[in-house]
Protein backbone atom coordinates (compact mmCIF):
# COMPACT_ATOMS: atom_id res chain seq x y z
CA UNK A 1 0.00 0.00 0.00
CA UNK A 2 2.79 2.23 0.93
CA UNK A 3 4.62 1.39 -1.85
CA UNK A 4 1.64 2.05 -4.28
CA UNK A 5 1.45 5.69 -3.09
CA UNK A 6 4.98 6.14 -3.57
CA UNK A 7 4.75 5.15 -7.27
CA UNK A 8 1.57 7.28 -7.60
CA UNK A 9 3.56 10.48 -5.82
CA UNK A 10 6.27 9.95 -8.33
CA UNK A 11 4.23 9.67 -11.69
CA UNK A 12 2.32 13.09 -10.45
CA UNK A 13 5.32 14.53 -9.52
CA UNK A 14 6.80 13.89 -12.86
CA UNK A 15 3.45 14.80 -14.41
CA UNK A 16 3.59 18.32 -12.95
CA UNK A 17 7.40 18.75 -14.20
CA UNK A 18 6.23 18.54 -17.42
CA UNK A 19 3.40 20.77 -17.07
CA UNK A 20 5.55 23.75 -15.81
CA UNK A 21 8.49 22.78 -18.29
CA UNK A 22 5.88 22.99 -21.19
CA UNK A 23 4.53 26.27 -20.07
CA UNK A 24 7.77 28.00 -18.89
CA UNK A 25 9.15 26.94 -22.33
CA UNK A 26 5.99 28.78 -23.76
CA UNK A 27 6.76 31.88 -21.87
CA UNK A 28 10.40 31.64 -22.67
CA UNK A 29 9.47 31.68 -26.00
CA UNK A 30 6.92 34.27 -26.24
CA UNK A 31 9.83 36.30 -24.70
CA UNK A 32 12.00 35.80 -27.23
CA UNK A 33 9.54 36.68 -30.80
CA UNK A 34 9.28 39.85 -27.95
CA UNK A 35 12.84 40.49 -28.41
CA UNK A 36 13.01 40.26 -32.01
CA UNK A 37 9.87 42.08 -32.36
CA UNK A 38 11.88 44.89 -30.38
CA UNK A 39 14.66 44.48 -32.60
CA UNK A 40 12.51 44.75 -35.73
CA UNK A 41 10.90 47.39 -34.46
CA UNK A 42 13.80 49.33 -34.06
CA UNK A 43 14.45 49.21 -37.32
CA UNK A 44 11.35 49.58 -38.72
CA UNK A 45 11.45 53.17 -37.25
CA UNK A 46 14.86 53.42 -38.59
CA UNK A 47 12.73 53.24 -42.34
CA UNK A 48 15.15 50.20 -43.00
CA UNK A 49 13.31 47.36 -45.26
CA UNK A 50 16.19 44.26 -45.36
CA UNK A 51 16.82 42.49 -42.41
CA UNK A 52 20.33 41.86 -40.85
CA UNK A 53 21.77 38.48 -41.70
CA UNK A 54 22.23 37.50 -37.97
CA UNK A 55 18.45 38.64 -37.29
CA UNK A 56 17.32 36.96 -40.41
CA UNK A 57 18.49 33.84 -39.42
CA UNK A 58 17.23 34.28 -35.57
CA UNK A 59 13.75 34.87 -37.30
CA UNK A 60 13.71 31.93 -39.63
CA UNK A 61 15.36 29.75 -37.07
CA UNK A 62 12.14 30.47 -34.83
CA UNK A 63 9.51 29.54 -37.45
CA UNK A 64 11.60 26.35 -38.41
CA UNK A 65 11.87 25.70 -34.25
CA UNK A 66 8.10 27.04 -33.85
CA UNK A 67 6.68 24.34 -36.56
CA UNK A 68 5.16 27.99 -37.77
CA UNK A 69 5.92 26.70 -41.85
CA UNK A 70 1.83 27.30 -42.27
CA UNK A 71 1.97 30.38 -40.79
CA UNK A 72 4.37 31.82 -42.61
CA UNK A 73 2.87 30.39 -45.98
CA UNK A 74 4.44 31.72 -48.99
CA UNK A 75 5.40 34.67 -47.88
CA UNK A 76 8.68 36.27 -47.46
CA UNK A 77 10.47 37.20 -44.14
CA UNK A 78 13.39 38.64 -45.88
CA UNK A 79 11.79 42.53 -44.99
CA UNK A 80 11.16 43.71 -41.30
CA UNK A 81 7.02 44.47 -42.13
CA UNK A 82 7.41 40.84 -43.55
CA UNK A 83 9.09 39.21 -40.50
CA UNK A 84 6.81 41.29 -38.41
CA UNK A 85 3.90 40.02 -39.36
CA UNK A 86 5.14 36.36 -39.34
CA UNK A 87 6.21 36.66 -35.64
CA UNK A 88 3.10 38.08 -34.80
CA UNK A 89 0.91 35.40 -36.10
CA UNK A 90 3.17 33.04 -34.34
CA UNK A 91 2.86 34.83 -31.28
CA UNK A 92 -0.69 34.97 -31.77
CA UNK A 93 -1.09 31.31 -32.24
CA UNK A 94 1.09 30.36 -29.16
CA UNK A 95 -1.36 32.56 -26.97
CA UNK A 96 -4.81 31.04 -28.51
CA UNK A 97 -3.09 27.33 -27.91
CA UNK A 98 -2.06 28.55 -24.22
CA UNK A 99 -5.62 29.45 -23.61
CA UNK A 100 -7.22 26.42 -25.19
CA UNK A 101 -4.77 24.32 -23.35
CA UNK A 102 -6.12 26.13 -19.73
Amino acid sequence: MLEDACVEIEVLTEKDRQERAHKYARRNRMRYIDQLLNELEMLNLADQLKMPDQLFVAVDHLIEETRAAEIRGARSVATVPAAMDVLYDIQDSLMFNQIEEE
